[in-house]
């Protein structure tokens, strides 16, 4: 099955970053990565392979484990590349962090993805006159 940059992008907030349990998260990670996929992650660095994509996106969710990842905007799309901002937090409370997603796809998979940490932006209040 070949997926879409658009579809990859969401899998990997929804499937891989946002489940908590591990078979589950494994079997997206291999529908969704290429076998030597690289996540280049701002905090760790570079995380080579479903093995190590697996390990850090564990780590990630038991440390919030009720965090939703929320995409802000539809996925943007250019060539094998595609992007995709996002917020996370508990549902029903505002967001704790912002961040957006950039992956090259090769043959339907994932085959690196790079996390940006983006600046939480409150609301604006309407200018007055």
């Amino acid at each position: 099955m070949t997926n879409s940059a658009s579809t990859l992008l969401l899998r990997n907030l929804s499937d891989v970053f946002g489940e908590i349990d591990p078979v589950r998260r494994r079997k997206a990670i291999d529908e969704v990565w290429q076998v030597d996929g690289v996540f280049y992650d701002p905090n760790s660095g570079p995380n080579r392979g479903r093995d190590e994509i697996d390990r850090i996106a564990g780590k990630v969710k038991a440390t919030h484990p009720s965090f939703r990842y929320q995409p802000i905007s539809p996925p943007e799309e250019i060539g094998d590349g595609a992007r995709v901002r996002w917020v996370s937090g508990t549902p029903g409370e505002p967001p704790e962090y912002a961040g957006t997603d950039f992956i090259i796809a090769r043959d339907g998979k994932i085959a690196a993805l790079y996390m940006f940490l983006d600046e939480l932006r409150s609301p604006q209040p309407p200018n007055s006159k």
